[in-house]
């Protein structure tokens, strides 16, 4: 797999704008984020008030292999 997706819920990104969000998960995820390492990564950012009912489905990877 080189396509993931983090789902973050926390009171850390209080005050935060989106981009200062995925900052912090970058700075946390250090060298798994490396070149050749993840092809793709989705982060979903939220408070804890603004998780409730968010869609974060993915849809299927266009590269997959067709069965």
């Amino acid at each position: 797999e080189s396509h993931f997706k983090v789902i973050v819920v926390s009171e850390i990104f209080a005050g935060l704008r989106l981009v200062q969000r995925h900052q912090k998960i970058y700075a946390v995820a250090g060298d798994l984020l490396s070149p050749g390492k993840i092809h793709a990564l989705a982060i979903h950012a939220f408070l804890p008030e603004e998780w409730q009912g968010q869609d974060t489905s993915s849809p299927n990877c266009a590269h997959a292999p067709k069965s």
